[in-house]
């Protein structure tokens, strides 16, 4: 089975760990066991909690402790109806193959996390793409969403906060979303992996399954809560999906690491006060970009109102690849080219990392631009 190389992800492994400053990452800044440990109020003597674990292979869907805490996040989600995988992105192909066959009419935004539109592609699907517009927020032209909603469809995939752009799809719009899914029969598969980071409120913002019945939401320790390491990740569905994303599961996963399932649970049931670190630190940075972007004469936006992540659209006379490549062979600074994402002309700039990263690396932008573009 072919399958479109996954170009973010080419691109990050190929340069993130040979740069300086990396502007490219996508995480809250990362935390270690120890640091868990403290904002969980253990410390180090409870990691002798783990010394009579057997290493088995665990609750094959996941610790009902882990999927406890998990159904927390939403409004009305049983536990059964929670799957543990490796990470989102493991989430988001499973689901994919769950659901999607060849001819099935599948419509995802663009730009977003590759998978949503790649995997079905090479599954021989019916692939339409809805793209997002800066003149419109990075939100979805909803008429175009209806034209595209024909009778049958399968799957609509979002990412909500939306990777790269930072957008965010409140509840009134999610609302029509739902509605226009219902309307052809659709499942909406949202990739919520950002949730957590908005920039107003609790930061939550809704969840697709709290909104539609035929909901899917898929999400991960990685990003907003700061432990991509753990890889553990799940599916939020109906009884039905759920039932087929464990066929599924069982010929790719069997269960997630024991170890990694206890300290994804005991990060999730403090969960306040992990967000709270994450908000503090993604608030906080991005109005040191959105002050830095005001004295870039090349740098335009539209300024994220939530997630970890920007586009930055470059008034440059070179391609967005080239400029990122220069940029980290001379400078150390990593960001991503927009073309990994179709959207040339413009990076993707990380926010979420440790604040004085990312004050050095925009002074260092700055000045690159300015000594090679004027």
């Amino acid at each position: 089975m072919y399958i479109e190389p996954f170009k973010v992800e080419i691109w990050m492994n190929e340069w993130e760990t040979r740069c300086a400053h990396n502007l490219a990452e996508t995480c809250v800044a990362s935390i270690t066991i120890d640091e868990l440990l403290r904002i969980s109020g253990r410390n180090d003597s409870d990691l002798s909690a783990l010394l009579p674990m057997k290493m088995t292979y665990g609750a094959i869907e996941g610790s009902e402790r882990l999927r406890t805490a998990i159904s927390a996040l939403y409004h009305d989600m049983p536990v059964e109806r929670i799957t543990v995988t490796h990470g989102t992105i493991a989430a988001n192909m499973l689901v994919h193959k769950t659901l999607v066959s060849r001819g099935d009419r599948v419509i995802s935004i663009v730009p977003t996390y590759q998978q949503h539109h790649s995997i079905p592609t090479s599954i021989g699907a019916d692939m339409q793409v809805l793209p997002l517009r800066a003149e419109d927020g990075f939100l979805p032209d909803l008429d175009q969403l209806r034209a595209l909603a024909l009778p049958g469809t399968k799957l609509i995939a979002l990412t909500n906060p939306n990777n790269p752009t930072g957008a965010l799809i409140e509840r009134p719009m999610l609302e029509e979303i739902a509605q226009i899914a219902r309307d052809v029969g659709a499942y909406v598969l949202c990739d919520e992996v950002y949730r957590g980071t908005g920039q107003e409120g609790d930061g939550m913002g809704p969840s697709i399954v709290d909104v539609y019945e035929k909901g899917i939401a898929t999400a991960s320790v990685s990003k907003a809560f700061s432990l991509a390491g753990l890889r553990v990740g799940w599916i939020a569905a109906p009884t039905e999906v759920t039932e087929q994303v464990l066929i599924q599961r069982d010929h790719d996963t069997i269960s997630v690491g024991m170890i990694n399932d206890h300290f994804a649970a005991m990060a999730l049931e403090n969960r306040e006060k992990i967000l709270a670190r994450s908000r503090s630190i993604t608030r906080g940075n991005l109005e040191i970009l959105d002050a830095w972007v005001a004295t870039q004469p090349r740098v335009d936006w539209v300024k994220p109102r939530a997630g970890t992540t920007a586009m930055l659209h470059l008034d440059i006379p070179i391609s967005s690849r080239d400029f990122c490549v220069n940029l980290v062979e001379e400078t150390g600074v990593m960001l991503t080219p927009g073309d990994a994402f179709d959207m040339e002309g413009y990076v993707r700039i990380g926010f979420a990392n440790d604040p004085a990263i990312l004050q050095d690396g925009l002074a260092m932008l700055g000045a690159y631009l300015q000594t090679r573009f004027g």
